[in-house]
């Protein structure tokens, strides 16, 4: 390392990152946001200046709003509010216990092990496919990589130098940002904390290759969805048509299900996250796949009636479903918090 690169400070200015020479430092050499992340219905943004997106990666390259000095000194940790003991007591002492009358099947995490559901296809819709004029698959994004530009994979340092970047080694999160009663942590690792600065400098758990563009895939479409029950299944019907079944999926495991439903003719995609009410048997589920409609057969776990399909998202578990970096994969997985209330 050079003496120059070693005068170098690191500046904790939110949004901003960079190293700089403190001989150098002036009141437009830093460009940051000097308010509070703010994560609230799925979107996130600066207290400061309001910007809003639903991407994770996109709120993180939000160009700051404000132009002051670089600091190297690490912002103060935020104050916890101070729980108070005879409140906690009251509500433990009024908790009612659940009566045999209550007890329910247990209920397993949503992280469990996603199983890929083999469809049942009808060969109508396999004739509906055949001759279809298809748009290519749009998966790529520009190639061109430019010197100075950041590798997009999550909590990764590394920056495009030159061919020789792509020879390093890449540290980085494979998972998603899950933010649940104050504490921040990837669901690849679950290194938690409560302090934002220290999640967002959390060392990746994984190795792997740099990624220096962002993929992108086709556009979203809107298809109408129907529920009904029997006293054993819940019955899930998604209405739309010339799907192709080898690029589409189904995953289930006993509380969550999961829908990827591609469209070749414009190179579109439906997409689904659900966390079900109720318990199901992953094992004595079903998926038919009709000429006008995806047809899913859940086995309930247990007796009883469902009031609803799904439980609304509060804490939805950062699980990758094919595309997380997609602008609206994320925002169904990420817990409305508004961080500057720790």
């Amino acid at each position: 390392m050079t003496s120059t690169e070693d005068k170098l400070l690191f500046c904790y200015n939110r949004g901003c990152g960079e190293k700089f020479d403190p001989s150098e430092n002036n009141d437009e050499s830093c460009r940051h946001h000097p308010g509070q992340p703010v994560f609230h219905d799925a979107y996130k943004s600066w207290s400061c200046c309001k910007k809003k997106c639903t991407d994770f990666t996109e709120f993180l390259n939000i160009v700051g709003c404000t132009r002051s000095k670089h600091s190297n000194e690490k912002p103060a940790a935020p104050v916890k509010p101070k729980q108070d003991d005879d409140e906690l007591n009251k509500i433990i002492a009024e908790a009612r216990l659940p009566s045999k009358k209550d007890e329910v099947v247990a209920r397993p995490s949503i992280r469990s092990l996603m199983i890929d559901l083999k469809p049942k296809v009808s060969p109508k819709l396999l004739e509906q496919l055949e001759g279809l004029t298809t748009s290519k698959r749009s998966h790529e994004n520009s190639t061109t990589v430019v010197v100075g530009q950041n590798c997009t994979n999550n909590c990764c340092k590394g920056t495009y130098l030159g061919p020789s970047s792509n020879e390093e080694v890449c540290v980085y999160h494979p998972g998603v940002p899950i933010f649940h009663e104050g504490l921040k942590y990837w669901s690849c690792c679950q290194k938690k904390t409560t302090d934002f600065n220290v999640f967002m400098e959390q060392k990746g758990c994984t190795e792997g290759s740099h990624v220096w563009t962002k993929q992108t895939y086709g556009k979203k479409v809107n298809c109408r969805l129907d529920w009904h029950q029997t006293a054993t299944h819940v019955i899930i019907s998604i209405f739309g048509k010339k799907y192709d079944p080898k690029f589409s999926s189904i995953k289930l495991n006993p509380v969550r299900l999961l829908v990827d439903l591609y469209f070749p003719e414009e190179s579109s995609n439906y997409k689904l996250d659900m966390e079900l009410q109720g318990v199901v048997v992953v094992e004595q589920s079903s998926v038919t796949m009709l000429p006008t409609k995806t047809e899913i057969e859940l086995r309930k776990a247990g007796p009883g009636s469902w009031s609803r399909l799904e439980i609304p998202k509060k804490n939805i578990v950062g699980e990758e479903i094919h595309n997380t970096d997609d602008k609206e994969d994320l925002s169904n997985k990420v817990d409305a918090v508004d961080l500057s209330d720790l």
